[in-house]
């Protein structure tokens, strides 16, 4: 089991290579959540996440014999990076295993810390079984990414920082993978700050503690944003310890996630990968269980495709009503769409895509079917927009 001295330990050990994150209250998500919110920006590391801090730990704990028989792990995003970067500063010949589907961007930033990149198996699991193969072949020591105690101590240095820096706190609130980082700072934080509660989070589709504190259960799985903590079963190691010190575990929607990346995003100026996300969505989800408490949550990773960063920004402009969808029917004659984009204007909205469609949509040849996107300041405002369209056309919201 890991003890606080072992976190202790860990973070002299990786003190001048891992980077004492900021911990910072932010008003904006106070405010938006009712609850005093302090972040832990773990997104600022170098490789963008706080899995960092574990791989650097648990390499340093090698001994010469094993740094010279070298590592390999098997990941799919930030343990990769963690593992690759520390490796390379202690010199250590790494072997990264990486499902074949892996990003492009994951696969070429992993080997840019200088491992060698095996692109193997359709999943995660393939990939792991090739992984644990080579490692027998090869005599490399596997590095795991959570359920070990190296690397459950060096996770835990981020409460210990978090707790020293901004003092007690009501609650912690954490996202689960396979546990590495809850165990972790649980075991600092019932040493420093033993009335804390602590709450671990998980997506839906991995939602395997769903009936905590009773028995595990088998999630469905399948794509999510938060694809950082897809993990469809905890650690052993790791579910000792959760079992121990948290108090109870939440389950957030995809919905929730993409809501706290754009909260995350325009309120706190902070970019975050839907698992370094989880946390704050619970606090959102769930806000009886948080107001007017002091709640602490990590940034946990900002490892986030700018695709689906784009595309997660929109869709909550959607929701909100800054952005509208208009479909109408309209005259096929000179002088409408001049007349459409004035009407617009006048009313202060923003004209961003435009689709014209006369051959196949449109119900009459003497008529013609629009598709406007418009961005306006606010639900209020995208009505006032419809309403003046409405006054000469025929307006459907989609």
């Amino acid at each position: 089991m890991v003890t606080f001295g072992d976190v202790q330990d860990a973070a002299r050990r990786i003190s001048g290579r891992v980077l004492r994150t900021p911990s910072v209250p932010s008003h904006a998500l106070s405010k938006a959540t009712g609850a005093d919110i302090t972040l832990k920006l773990e997104n600022l590391q170098a490789v963008g996440s706080f899995k960092e801090r574990g791989a650097a730990n648990r390499l340093a704990l090698l001994t010469p014999e094993e740094r010279a028989r070298g590592v390999i792990a098997v990941s799919a995003g930030n343990h990769a990076q963690g593992v690759a970067r520390h490796a390379s500063l202690l010199g250590i010949d790494t072997v990264i295993v990486m499902p074949r589907f892996t990003p492009v961007a994951k696969v070429t930033r992993t080997a840019a810390w200088g491992a060698r990149v095996l692109l193997e198996g359709n999943d995660f699991t393939e990939a792991s079984l090739f992984a644990r193969d080579m490692q027998q072949r090869e005599g490399r020591i596997f590095i795991h990414p959570y359920d070990d105690p190296g690397i459950m101590a060096g996770q835990g240095t981020l409460a210990m920082e978090l707790l020293e820096d901004s003092g007690p706190q009501d609650a912690l609130v954490m996202p689960i993978g396979g546990g590495g980082l809850l165990a972790g700072c649980a075991v600092a934080t019932r040493a420093l700050s033993p009335a804390t509660e602590i709450i671990g989070v998980q997506v839906e589709s991995y939602s395997s503690l769903a009936r905590f504190p009773a028995e595990e259960i088998t999630p469905p799985g399948g794509p999510t944003i938060a694809e950082g903590i897809a993990v469809t079963t905890i650690g052993r190691l790791t579910s000792e310890v959760i079992r121990r010190d948290v108090s109870k575990v939440l389950i957030v929607t995809e919905r929730a996630v993409e809501d706290a990346i754009t909260l995350l995003a325009e309120g706190a100026r902070q970019v975050s990968e839907g698992a370094g996300a989880a946390a704050l969505a619970a606090v959102m989800t769930y806000p009886d269980l948080f107001r007017d408490r002091r709640v602490a949550l990590p940034v946990s990773g900002g490892n986030v495709d700018t695709r689906i960063l784009a595309n997660t920004l929109l869709r909550a402009m959607l929701r909100d009503g800054r952005l509208l969808r208009l479909v109408m029917e309209i005259p096929d004659r000179p002088g409408i769409l001049a007349d459409i984009s004035k009407t617009i204007g006048d009313a202060g909205g923003n004209i961003l895509e435009v689709s014209h469609q006369r051959l196949f949509a449109a119900p009459s040849v003497q008529a013609a079917e629009l598709e406007v996107l418009i961005e306006a300041r606010d639900p209020g405002h995208a009505d006032q927009i419809t309403d003046a369209l409405r006054e000469t056309y025929i307006v459907r919201r989609v």
